[in-house]
């Protein structure tokens, strides 16, 4: 129930059935989660449901937020994992929740810019394999 509860005003019940079973939480009865069982615990102890990121644009799914800035969503994970993006999980393994602002940081427009690969200096210990010639 705390999951649901944590989840419920910024995710679908579809996101919720799925990170429940990811997270191999079973319903009451043993069964796996659905989002018609996630809709329907939802509705029995009067929890609210998902307002659509769209609608009020403060928060973001990570495709979302990858279609925003034009990008797949291995890049969105990719600025979240190096600390670029922020953004929260409400467990480990539900869906990440990114701020539509923080798009707006230089910091992930420049990283979102790049497209080339970082250069790897060569180390001063490191032997070369082709010979000088």
């Amino acid at each position: 129930m705390a999951v649901i509860r944590s989840m419920a005003g910024k995710w679908s019940d579809e996101h919720i059935a799925a990170s429940l079973n990811r997270m191999g939480l079973p319903t009451g009865q043993g069964k796996t989660w659905t989002e018609h069982r996630v809709s329907s615990t939802r509705k029995v102890h009067d929890i609210r449901a998902y307002r659509s990121a769209h609608k009020d644009s403060d928060w973001l799914t990570m495709s979302e937020a990858a279609a925003t800035l034009g990008v797949n969503n291995h890049r969105i994970r990719r600025l979240i994992k190096d600390g670029l993006l922020p953004a929260e999980q409400v467990v480990p393994r539900a869906p990440y929740q990114i701020r539509a602002s923080d798009l707006l940081d230089p910091k992930v427009t420049d990283a979102v810019g790049r497209t080339d690969r970082p250069c790897h200096a060569d180390g001063e210990k490191q032997i070369s394999m082709f010979s000088s010639t």
